[in-house]
């Protein structure tokens, strides 16, 4: 009777000690697909603002342009033809720069959102890994609570064969 009830208890302990370790490679598979989309958004912010240095290298270009075209107009006193083109050469570069403008506002929100979603799943992944860490700890106190049913059979069988 009480050899029937350690196998029991044996094989609960078993049990268990299986749903645990089930449990820490489930969480460790998703602390793993968390960190690749972590990496993935990582990317991201730096493509993103990759781009925003750009536009905004191309902004200052299209204002040293609009700002040249600008005294060049001041100073041409020649034919309303010129001044016509570069009116409208102006205007261009003008549109140009508020398309820019425009860009780089929607790549700092972009870039903004991004960060928002990173520190989400960074906030994620130490959560998982707290979980896990917990189910690694309870994994380890049963493979000892079996070890030591494991053994206390042992020593009950050897008293049995005595007797």
């Amino acid at each position: 009777m009480a050899l029937d009830g350690i196998k029991a208890r044996m094989q609960q302990l078993r049990i268990q000690a299986d749903e645990s370790s089930a449990k820490v490679d489930e969480l460790t598979a998703k602390v793993k697909k968390l960190e690749q989309e972590n990496l993935a958004k990582e990317q991201e912010i730096t493509s993103l603002t990759h781009k925003l240095s750009t536009h905004e290298t191309d902004i200052e270009k299209l204002e040293t342009t609009n700002k040249d075209l600008k005294e060049q107009l001041d100073h041409v006193g020649q034919s309303s033809n010129q001044s016509e083109a570069l009116q409208r050469r102006l205007q261009i570069l003008e549109e140009e720069a508020e398309e820019a403008d425009k860009n780089i506002r929607e790549t700092n929100d972009k870039l903004r959102q991004t960060d928002v979603k990173a520190g989400h799943y960074e906030r994620k992944v130490q959560a998982l890994e707290s979980a896990r860490d917990q189910w690694e700890e309870k994994y380890e106190e049963m493979s000892k609570k079996y070890a030591q049913v494991k053994k206390d059979l042992e020593e009950f069988k050897v008293e049995i064969e005595n007797i």
